[in-house]
C-alpha cells in the first residue's frame, strides 16, 4: 500500500517538464525582446516548447479527471507528473505532434495515458476523461489569443504576435481534430460509452487507423479547405488574423528563407 510520502511524489510536478517550461520562458523573452540574433530560431524555440507544454497538460488532464473518476491508479503511472516521458506511448504523444509541427504546421493529437476503465462508474465520467484532453487545447488557445481577443496588443513586439498567432493555430487544429467522433481519438471516447455494446465491438479495429484516416482525408483539397476555413474562422473570432498566422509559420520555419521577405516585417 502507498505511502502519503510515495502518493506526494506521485504528484511531484517533473524536473523534465519544468525544463521545458524553463525554456519556453527563456525563448519568449528571447522573442519579445529580439534578443536573438536568428529571430525565426527563438520563435521555433518558443512555439516548439509551448506546443509541448500543451501536450503535456492535455494528458495530464485525461489523467487529473480519470483520478477523480475513480481511477487511483494513474498515480503510480507517473502520469501526474507532466512527465512526457512517463506517456504509455511518447512518440505518439510527443515526437510526432512536433514532428507534423515541423513538417506541416498542424497540431497532431496525440494521446498516450492509460486509463484504466473499468475503475471507473458512469458513462458522463467517461465521457469527461476523453473531453478532459481537447478542452484543455481549447483553453491554451484561449490564452495565448489573450492579448488579442483583449485588445491588448499595444507594446507586443510583432514577432511575438505572429508567435503566439501559429501557436493558437496549433491549438485549434489540435482540439478540432481530437473532438473528431472518430475511433482512435477523443472524440470518440466521448461519444463511446452512449454506443451500443454492438456497435462499439464493429468499431473497435479502426481505431489503430482513425487519425490515419483523418490525416488521409485532409489531403482532398475540398475537405482541407473545410477544416481551414472552421480554423480561421475560429481565430478570428479570437482576433488573430490570418498575418499573425501565416507570419507566424513563417519565422517558425525560418530554414525556408527569411520571413522578411515573405512580407512579415520584424520590427515595430
Amino acid at each position: 500500500m502507498p505511502t502519503a510520502t510515495t502518493r506526494h511524489s506521485d504528484r511531484r510536478v517533473s524536473p523534465v517538464f519544468l525544463g521545458i517550461v524553463a525554456v519556453m520562458v527563456v525563448t519568449g523573452w528571447a522573442v519579445w525582446t529580439d534578443f536573438a540574433p536568428v529571430p525565426g530560431l527563438a520563435v521555433f524555440l518558443f512555439v516548439t516548447a509551448a506546443w509541448v507544454v500543451s501536450l503535456c497538460l492535455h494528458e495530464y488532464a485525461h489523467a487529473r479527471s480519470a483520478l477523480h473518476s475513480g481511477d487511483i491508479s494513474i498515480g503510480s503511472k507517473g502520469y501526474l507528473t507532466l512527465n512526457p516521458l512517463a506517456y504509455t506511448h511518447a512518440l505518439l504523444s510527443i515526437v510526432l505532434p512536433v514532428v507534423f509541427v515541423i513538417l506541416g504546421g498542424i497540431g497532431l493529437p496525440g494521446g498516450a495515458v492509460f486509463i484504466e476503465r473499468g475503475r471507473i462508474r458512469g458513462r458522463w465520467k467517461h465521457s469527461l476523461i476523453s473531453a478532459a484532453g481537447p478542452l484543455t487545447n481549447a483553453l491554451f488557445a484561449v490564452v495565448c489569443t489573450a492579448p488579442f481577443w483583449l485588445h491588448a496588443l499595444d507594446g507586443v513586439p510583432l514577432v511575438f504576435r505572429y508567435a503566439l498567432g501559429f501557436l493558437a493555430l496549433l491549438q485549434v487544429t489540435a482540439a478540432i481534430l481530437n473532438f473528431l467522433p472518430v475511433p482512435g481519438l477523443d472524440g470518440y471516447g466521448v461519444v463511446e460509452p452512449w454506443l451500443s455494446h454492438g456497435i462499439r465491438r464493429q468499431v473497435e479495429p479502426f481505431a489503430q487507423i482513425g487519425l490515419l484516416a483523418v490525416f488521409a482525408l485532409l489531403w482532398i483539397p475540398s475537405v482541407n479547405h473545410v477544416f481551414f476555413d472552421l480554423v480561421d474562422a475560429i481565430l478570428r473570432g479570437l482576433g488573430v488574423g490570418d498575418v499573425e498566422t501565416y507570419c507566424g509559420q513563417a519565422f517558425y520555419r525560418f530554414w525556408e528563407g527569411k520571413p522578411e521577405a515573405l512580407f512579415c516585417p520584424s520590427g515595430g
